[in-house]
Parts: structure tokens; sequence; C-alpha cells
């Protein structure tokens, strides 16, 4: 039997809930800034919301991460048990997502399959990781997820898509199909609407797929959520290993819901994401960065790569003269992972430069990499 790769899944939707109270931002972001956190808590205290569904990773290391699991996935059984939920069985959903920039992203909502889904260095295959994989980040998602009756996803795959095939006709059509739903999200992270897919529009965007996918060796790349969807395949993979094919290949768990965004898209940009290490020996992580990276203030070599190192209120450009990958960051990431491993500290991803600021001043020994 042959397997789609992306496909329509079964959809739930909360049933009169306001979207900026039932969506809430991705588990993994916002992980030094727990005071968001407590924001959404208070917002979402006394109706449904997947903020009660999700295990956001600044609370990872609480003592108390056992009984949350618990909570979340009580709730999960509670919720589709209390009528929360209406279904759309066998759909795509046509998503447009106003950014508070006010620019309008695309997007596609269905299943990926995890058996063709490589996130391990070496390895081919249609759906391919953008990012390192790192092993201590997989445990606490599988624990979630291994017995979770739901899945929300928030994973984003992009397609290498020149020709606006897939998602962009869905724009055009998108005044004949059913809105599903449409609203505002919480604390100032714009707008959302959807519409649900079936029948001829659906098998038009399979069409356009199936030709993309014969035009490369590499259709999906996981533009966010290499982490969860990594947890998934780790997660199918043990369902492998205890059923037998004749159950696993056609298990739910063999999916992952995620939504396919074009690279193509104009409202698609692309940001750094800053660095910022606490808890650690300045002046050893800056003399390591010096012996390994050639880290000066002078630039002393053509290949030499530029970051600024930053400390409370104090921001230093450095050159990395020795870097070890064509780009900044990888120079940095493989240092960091290096130097990490061996020394005390933590590091954390931070999305915006005032958003590491801010952090910097409320930690006045971490060090920020801009």
């Amino acid at each position: 039997m042959s397997f789609p790769i992306f496909k329509p899944a079964d959809i739930l939707l909360p049933a009169d809930i306001p979207t900026n109270r039932w969506c809430v931002v991705a588990c993994d972001q916002f992980t030094s800034q727990p005071e968001y956190w407590n924001q959404a808590a208070d917002l979402t205290a006394c109706v449904p919301s997947t903020f009660s569904l999700i295990f956001p990773e600044c609370w990872l290391e609480q003592a108390d991460a056992a009984a949350r699991i618990a909570r979340i996935q009580q709730s999960m059984e509670s919720y589709l048990a209390g009528g929360v939920f209406r279904e759309l069985p066998g759909r795509y959903i046509y998503l447009e997502r106003t950014l508070p920039s006010g620019a309008v992203r695309h997007g596609l909502i269905g299943a990926l399959d995890l058996e063709q889904y490589a996130c391990h260095p070496g390895e081919t295959g249609k759906i391919r990781a953008t990012e390192g994989t790192v092993p201590e980040r997989i445990p606490p998602r599988m624990a979630v997820r291994r017995g979770a009756a739901l899945e929300l996803p928030h994973v984003m795959v992009l397609i290498d898509d020149p020709g606006r095939t897939v998602i962009e006709p869905l724009a055009g059509a998108a005044d004949g199909l059913t809105a599903e739903y449409a609203g505002e999200l919480m604390l100032g992270g714009g707008a959302v609407q959807g519409w649900s897919l079936s029948g001829t529009l659906a098998a038009q965007v399979d069409r356009a797929l199936d030709t993309l996918s014969e035009k490369s060796e590499m259709l999906f790349a996981v533009g966010d959520g290499n982490h969860s969807l990594a947890a998934a395949k780790a997660c199918f993979e043990e369902l492998k290993k205890m059923q037998p094919r004749s159950v696993w290949e056609n298990h739910p768990a063999r999916y992952a819901l995620v939504e396919l965004v074009n690279i193509y898209d104009d409202a698609l940009v692309f940001e750094p994401i800053h660095r910022i290490v606490f808890d650690s020996d300045r002046e050893s992580l800056l003399a390591a960065m010096k012996t390994e990276l050639g880290a000066s203030g002078l630039r002393t070599a053509d290949n030499a790569q530029q970051l600024y190192l930053l400390f409370g209120e104090e921001q230093r450009r450095v050159w990395l003269n020795a870097p070890t990958s064509p780009l900044a960051v990888g120079s940095l990431q493989k240092f960091l992972d290096g130097y990490l491993a061996s020394s005390s500290g933590r590091v954390d991803y931070i999305h915006g430069d005032e958003e590491l600021r801010a952090l910097l001043r409320k930690n006045p020994g971490a060090i920020g990499f801009l």
C-alpha cells in the first residue's frame, strides 16, 4: 500500500471559544520569560484553552513536571468528553495568519508522514530537519506526547515552490470556502483565519505536491519545531517496536499535524535567533572563544565573521577570525555546544533584539550574543 507523504487529517476545532483565549503561542517560545506565560495563564483561567494542553518549556525543570504532564493529559480527556470540540474529518485547513506587522502569511495544515522524516545527520528523505537535533530536548517532549489523546501542532514545514502552485491558489478560492474560525490572537500575536478544504480543492493540492515531489529529492524542510517533530518520530519508532506492521502502518501516530508554508511567501521573513548564556563564568567563556574562534575586537582574517557580545547595557563588536562554519551563527553554536558540555552554564534562544536586551538587564551576569 502506498502512503501519501502529506494528507488531509481529522481536525478538531473548539466550539464557541474566542481565538484570543483558545490559541496560545508555541510552547518553546519565551523560555526565559515566565512573565509571558503567567499573563497567558491569567487570560485563560476561566475558559478551555490550549494553555491547559501544553507544557511551556520555561517550566520544564520545575519539580512538578510529572504532575503537570498528568494534568495536561487529563485536560485532554476532559475536553474530549465535555463537548469542547467539533470535528472536521478528512480535511486540510487553509490558513491566513496576519502578523503584528500587518503582513499575511499563508499556510496549509495537514498530516505529515513521520515514516519519511529524516532528522539525523547523513539521512536522506523527502522530509528533512533544518537544524541538529539536541538529544536532551527530546525526552520531555516525548513524555507529554506518549499519553496524549490530542496533538496541538506548532510545526512549520517549508516547501520550495517558486511557481506558487500549492498554497497560493487557495487564497483566490477562499471566498467560496467554508470559514471555520477567525479572530485575534492573544498578547499582540496578530490574527488568524482558517477555511476547510476537501474534494476538488484537496485533490488540487495533492496534484501540485506530487508535481513538486517529482522535481526534488527533498520536498519538505522543517522550518520551526524540529525537536517537536523529532519527538513525534521517536514516539512512533517506539510504537513500531511494540506493534506488528499491520497495526503501526495505519496508526494515527504515524502522522504529525503540521503547517506547510511556501519559502517564497512574501510574509515569511527570516530573522536571527539570538543566544544568551546564563550561569557561566564570563572571562573563561571569552578566553575559550579567543582560543577556539580567534575572537577579537579586530578583524585579522578575510573570512572573519561578525557578531555582538552584550553584557548588561554594554555592547561589543567581536570578529571570529577562525570561523568553523559558513555562518557566524553556526560557528557560535558549535562553540557553545562544546564549551557548555564541559563547563557550567546554560544557553537559551531568543527572538528579538529588545527581548534579548531586556533579559540581560534582568540578568546582569548573563552573556548575550546578538
